[in-house]
């Protein structure tokens, strides 16, 4: 028996209650047991609308932010998606529940094992994760339909704008420790991008390298 049915009904309420209105997004948050992608120690807390640790100095982000960036991403049945900062695993899951092919890049080598190991294990046979540098990406795979990046840039990485697709999509938190805003890029051209300012947020920095 999944005991956390009731408090995912709640979160969904207290989404729609905030301004998500897409309801594939919050179909697929009421889906996915967010419990089993945060550590034993604060699966109580799994579905409060926060932030939580998850080891290595990285986080699960807060719900309603991985609502909203999904929300703006615009996930379609069938898209090619980069997923950036897998981390435990969760919003490749609900890139997954949205009906992607999701290509997921982790720097961190014990969450990219055990992120792989978690999804497999749940079925989500349509996620692939990597152990990689997030700011190089993955060119072998390329072009992608969307990029969401999950983690803080001080600028826009050049090599997964060239990962897009003509009319594909990215979203990025840009910013600096103190300061980020969450970024909607579109690829209009071969060197064309529109870009969307879509509000302060706060991530936790996309560092480059692999640890």
């Amino acid at each position: 028996m999944d005991l956390f049915i009731g408090p995912r009904k709640r979160l969904v309420e207290h989404l729609r209650e905030k301004g998500i209105s897409d309801e594939r997004v919050l179909k697929a948050i009421e889906k996915v047991p967010r419990h089993l992608f945060v550590p034993e120690t604060t699966q109580a807390y799994a579905y409060d609308d926060t932030a939580l640790p998850i080891g290595y100095g990285q986080t699960i982000s807060q719900p309603y932010t991985v609502a909203f960036m999904l929300e703006k991403l615009n996930v379609e049945p069938g898209h090619k998606v980069l997923d950036v900062g897998t981390g435990s695993g969760y919003q490749a899951a609900l890139l997954s529940e949205l009906g992607a092919d999701v290509y997921s890049i982790e720097r961190i080598y014990p969450l990219y094992e055990e992120a792989k190991e978690r999804l497999a294990n749940l079925g989500y046979d349509n996620v692939k994760v990597f152990y990689r540098d997030g700011w190089i990406g993955l060119p072998e795979y390329a072009p992608y339909d969307r990029i969401i990046v999950a983690a803080a840039a001080p600028q826009t990485p050049e090599k997964l704008l060239k990962q897009l697709k003509i009319g594909g999509i990215m979203i990025i938190p840009i910013g600096d420790e103190y300061f980020q805003k969450l970024v909607r890029i579109k690829r209009i051209g071969e060197n064309e991008y529109e870009k969307e300012d879509l509000g302060p947020f706060v991530f936790v920095p996309l560092k480059k390298g692999k640890e």
